[in-house]
């Protein structure tokens, strides 16, 4: 099966898009796109793609080669019906290979890169990482080449996958319904981009929305608390070089201090944020202090309604 890249394709279309929404925005009085934001965007996306091409695509079909060489099935056939099977098994990898880009630092160096911008359009789709190859991101697809399936077949619906997403960074498209119970749509994704408390470690999906609702991960977009986009802290730069690698820098900066070999571990493979003295915000810390003052709100109201259920009427 010869490799088929369905994005190569797609750039011209990206470009079109991107302008039609930016129209969009502005007839509806908001203002979008910012030209610092969407260079910073398309710069990482270019970045991104010469690293593939220099690196990152030969190392991980390399890996993918040599796994498939002990596939546990011999010959699965390419028809429609495995490529489906093949999409399926490898958007619940990209799940977890999502996931694990916001659960531990290591992966998130890398993977900051796409949450970097406080605006929230298709550009931002095309902010992608330069480091992927270094974080080995790609070991999270080789179960399925251990399977049996084809290296060019990963790959084929990796490029579905991936294109699937671009269309989902926009505002412009509210709630859709029941297409939301199973698909990732703007609404949710909105969600996994949002620093709001409430949506931190939310809904990682690449194309099917059922991971998150199945691994407890999926969080509803609330029209009374609408998405506030960025990263913890956001970067007030001109330096491409500091946006494409903020995160390896500060890691760094980190292991210079440590004392120990867990420190050291721990400023690489933790959670982003954390420190030996546990003096840092980190998302799940965030997240559980939100969720401890929403209890005592509603305990609080609970008991004025109690009150007022056990005043006497006049």
């Amino acid at each position: 099966m010869e490799f088929f890249d369905p994005i190569t394709y797609a750039v011209p279309f990206f470009i079109i898009l991107m302008i039609v929404e930016g129209v969009a925005l502005k007839l509806r009085g908001i203002d979008g796109y910012e030209v610092k934001d969407t260079f910073f965007s398309l710069a990482m996306g270019i970045g991104s793609l010469i690293a593939g091409i220099a690196l990152g695509t030969s190392m991980s079909y390399a890996a993918h080669s040599w796994i498939y060489g002990y596939r546990l099935i011999e010959t699965i056939p390419i028809n429609w019906w495995t490529i489906l099977i093949c999409f399926v098994l490898y958007d619940l990898a990209y799940y977890w290979k999502h996931r694990f880009g916001h659960e531990y630092r290591w992966f998130w160096a890398s993977h900051v890169n796409h949450h970097s911008s406080q605006r929230y359009n298709l550009s931002t789709a095309l902010r992608q990482t330069w480091t992927g190859t270094i974080t080995l991101t790609f070991i999270f697809g080789l179960p399925i080449a251990l399977l049996g399936f084809q290296p060019e077949m990963i790959f084929f619906v990796a490029a579905w996958n991936l294109l699937y997403q671009f269309w989902i960074h926009t505002e412009l498209v509210d709630r859709m319904g029941p297409f939301e119970w199973i698909f990732n749509t703007p609404s949710h994704h909105r969600v996994h981009h949002a620093t709001n408390p409430r949506y931190l470690d939310s809904n990682y999906a690449g194309t099917l929305i059922i991971w998150d609702r199945m691994f407890g991960t999926f969080s509803p977009e609330v029209a009374e608390d609408p998405p506030r986009y960025g990263i913890g802290k956001n970067l007030e730069t001109n330096n491409l070089l500091i946006v494409a690698f903020h995160e390896w820098i500060a890691m760094v900066k980190d292991l210079k201090t440590a004392r120990s070999l867990r420190d050291v571990l721990g400023y690489m493979f933790r959670t982003p944020g954390w420190t030996p003295d546990n003096s840092r915000m980190t998302t799940k810390k965030a997240k559980a202090n939100w969720k401890r003052k929403q209890a005592v709100k509603t305990a609080e109201l609970e008991g004025l309604d109690e009150q007022k259920v056990q005043e006497p009427a006049e």
